[in-house]
């Protein structure tokens, strides 16, 4: 089974509606060049971002697979709009 991190966002920036955007955000490949100090470029071939530890510890930010940071990852924000009050569904 894989381990992925999402990260959630809500925000609710107009508040005469009763719409509420949220934004599910997750973490692709490794992009990281293992080749540029020598001024070539290669990457791991880490497919997927997967947290080394619990989130909201500093573990969350390194990836188990290939051990670069969070920030080395393609980041892949999806947005979704929803109609109404409730949004428990989610």
């Amino acid at each position: 089974m894989k381990k992925r991190q999402v990260v959630v966002k809500k925000s609710n920036s107009n508040r005469t509606s009763s719409a509420s955007m949220i934004q599910r955000i997750r973490y692709g490949e490794c992009q990281k060049n293992h080749a540029a100090n020598i001024g070539g470029y290669a990457v791991d071939g880490c497919r997927e971002f997967m947290a080394s530890g619990e989130e909201g510890t500093t573990a969350a930010l390194v990836c188990a697979a290939c051990g670069c940071h969070r920030s080395f990852h393609r980041r892949e924000v999806d947005e979704v709009v929803y109609e109404g009050s409730s949004t428990s569904e989610i």
